[in-house]
């Protein structure tokens, strides 16, 4: 029997960096679509992989998507910023499942040239994390580039700048815009449980970010429901699960503050306006004010199991899922002095009709048009 040996590129290096390259130019050739130039030079891990893929498939290669187009690109530039890309997880479908057609921190439409102000953007909410589920979202490029190295702390000094009007504008964004983006930053980023309860909810959490802070987590799943038709008699429920009459006394006191928003939310024709209603809410000092006083009398482990018991309740229209600790941050690369929350505190917010079970500790394979806040 005769034997034929193929010869062609193979990975020369066993730097980590370049089997991550040598994989990037591999699935470029198995979609049939070529790598930017610079990056097929002699001796390139991506042309290795480009042309070794080549001769496997040849002709036999997968038609790209717009979606593949995307996951390809951002994968190139994970790789070029030398972060991790949690490959499992960040998906083409979980990349379309983030799409937005409005920047939730300029709020404007998303679109127009690839390099313009209003380009749409995959970021990485905390930029200790790699690129993995639960720790992106999509903002304009100018938003983009304002989130870029700055820390949460920066974002809110920023904001508070401009609140009195030291200056007009910050790298394009208002006070209201780096308020919104200091939130984002904030959901994905563990913070003790005094400095979280403080943070305004002037963001509400986009598709499929991860709230890493028990309770933010309650926070925002408290905006939800009294949003919600019905938010009079789910007020009541909770207020009764409270633990203290204090603490009775003073989530009353945050629901009055809150109720006039909610009816504006309520009358609000377009989803996206409801939602516009809700952050604003967060702007009114009185309502931060009495969120505060209310939620200094629970302990991070009252705001997990609160948290929990919305969770169960559900939202219409959404799922909500709650992950442990360990499973909301998989794949994120985050370094060894990172520290996350011990115990489960994650709300997972996802579109689409609830499935079977309201509460899940994990989410489906695949799930067209999702919201998911881990």
């Amino acid at each position: 029997m005769t034997q034929a040996t193929l010869e062609f590129g193979t990975l020369t290096t066993t730097h980590p960096g370049d089997r991550v390259a040598f994989e990037i130019g591999w699935d470029h050739a198995r979609h049939a679509l070529v790598p930017p130039a610079e990056l097929l030079l002699p001796g390139s891990p991506v042309a290795q992989g480009w042309q070794a893929a080549r001769a496997v498939f040849g002709r036999r290669h997968r038609l790209a998507s717009r979606l593949v187009r995307v996951w390809l690109d951002l994968r190139l530039r994970s790789w070029r910023e030398g972060q991790s890309f949690e490959i499992t997880q960040v998906t083409p479908n979980y990349l379309g499942q983030l799409e937005v057609t409005v920047c939730p921190v300029t709020r404007r439409p998303l679109g127009g040239a690839r390099d313009g102000a209003d380009a749409p953007v995959f970021v990485r909410l905390s930029e200790v994390a790699g690129y993995a589920a639960g720790n992106l979202a999509v903002l304009s490029r100018e938003a983009a580039q304002a989130r870029a190295g700055c820390s949460l702390e920066e974002a809110w000094n920023r904001t508070q700048r401009l609140e009195r009007g030291e200056v007009a504008s910050l790298h394009g964004l208002d006070a209201d815009g780096w308020a919104r983006l200091a939130t984002l930053i904030s959901l994905a980023t563990p913070l003790p449980h005094a400095r979280a309860l403080r943070m305004p909810l002037r963001a509400l959490p986009p598709n499929r970010v991860r709230l890493l802070n028990a309770v933010q987590g309650l926070q925002a799943l408290l905006t939800l429901h009294l949003a919600a038709p019905g938010w009079s008699q789910r007020a009541r429920a909770l207020a009764d699960a409270l633990p203290a009459q204090s603490a009775r006394h003073d989530y009353n006191l945050f629901v009055g503050a809150l109720a006039p928003r909610l009816l504006e939310a309520l009358r609000a024709d377009h989803p996206r306006e409801r939602a516009r209603a809700l952050e604003d809410a967060w702007a009114d000092i009185r309502v931060l004010r009495r969120w505060q006083l209310f939620a200094t009398q629970l302990s991070e482990a009252q705001a997990e199991g609160l948290a929990a018991r919305l969770a169960q309740v559900g939202l219409p229209g959404k799922r909500v899922l709650v992950l442990e600790a360990d499973a909301a941050t998989e794949g994120w690369s985050l370094p060894a002095t990172s520290t996350v929350p011990v115990r489960p505190s994650l709300p997972a917010l996802r579109r689409r009709a609830p499935p079977r079970r309201p509460f899940a500790a994990a989410t489906p394979r695949r799930r067209d048009g999702d919201v998911h806040a881990g």
